[in-house]
């Protein structure tokens, strides 16, 4: 089974639950990770919490203080829609259909490989 929390961050969900802004706490503080000088003096790093759940999500993508704020949010929205909802969220239902198609491609590329060494052993018992 999927990990709940670790099917947020998936585009094109629908049905999410909305966050007021009176159940936010938001924090600016300096970022980690590379970028010497430019990471290191600016506080552009968004921790943003939701205090009824409890749910935390840090975000440092980009070097814009209001870009990092939005994709911040759409984190917590779709991991506190996860939270909730559980297997019901659309988020999860998401992962779980990519995690099949990726499974899918996986087991035909198998196929194609064994086809291939089959066709190559049929080429060499037939020069023989």
């Amino acid at each position: 089974s999927v990990p709940l929390l670790q099917a947020a961050r998936k585009k094109n969900s629908l049905n999410l639950l909305e966050l007021t802004e009176a159940e936010l706490e938001e924090q600016f503080v300096r970022g980690d990770g590379p970028g010497g000088q430019a990471t290191n003096k600016t506080n552009n790093c968004v921790v943003l919490k939701h205090v009824p759940s409890g749910i935390v999500v840090k975000c440092h993508q980009t070097r814009s203080v209001e870009k990092n704020r939005k994709i911040a949010r759409e984190i917590l929205q779709e991991k506190v829609d996860l939270f909730y909802k559980g297997e019901d969220s659309d988020v999860f239902k998401e992962k779980k259909a990519s995690e099949k198609q990726k499974q899918e491609k996986k087991r035909r590329a198998k196929e194609n490989l064994e086809r291939k060494k089959l066709f190559k052993e049929m080429q060499q018992l037939a020069k023989e």
